[in-house]
């Protein structure tokens, strides 16, 4: 059992959220939903195999940039699908953010980036840094020019 989950409070949309999320991610399904009457509650959910749980809470919070869900992308392939699908009726941001149409705040990452990044030329990191400070959707190919120059 998962010790900690994610609670992600929606307006009137959570089995809807749930529903498109588990639809981005292998090892994703809707486990269950609480209702009361006909009103969905709850839906527990798992994506890529961690547990989360959404909420209808009514129109009182809104979720923000201040938490976003983090992707460990293989490919630019993935980051590509998951950005457009994401994206749709969503906006994009910088730095790989995003928000998705539900408001809910993303960050789509190639596994390149953090393995640019952590190189033990400074030099390396501070020029893959400032490439990807520049990109909206982030591009491997981009941050591997910005580690050769």
């Amino acid at each position: 059992m998962q010790k900690i989950k994610t609670y992600l409070w929606f307006d009137n949309q959570a089995e809807e959220a749930a529903t498109f999320y588990t639809s981005l991610f292998p090892d994703s399904e809707i486990l269950y939903v609480q209702r009361a009457g006909e009103a969905v509650m709850t839906v527990t959910f798992t994506l890529a195999g961690q547990e989360h749980i959404a909420l209808n809470g009514g129109p009182h919070f809104t979720f923000n940039e201040a938490v976003s869900l983090y992707v460990d992308c293989e490919t630019q392939e993935e980051v590509d699908e998951l950005w457009g699908k994401l994206t749709d009726g969503g906006e994009e941001s910088q730095c790989g953010w995003l928000k998705d149409r539900y408001g809910l705040s993303w960050q789509i990452v190639p596994k390149a980036l953090p393995e640019l990044v952590r190189q033990s030329d400074p030099a390396t990191a501070e020029r893959v840094m400032k490439a990807m400070l520049g990109m909206r959707k982030i591009s491997v190919q981009g941050l591997l020019d910005a580690a050769a120059s």
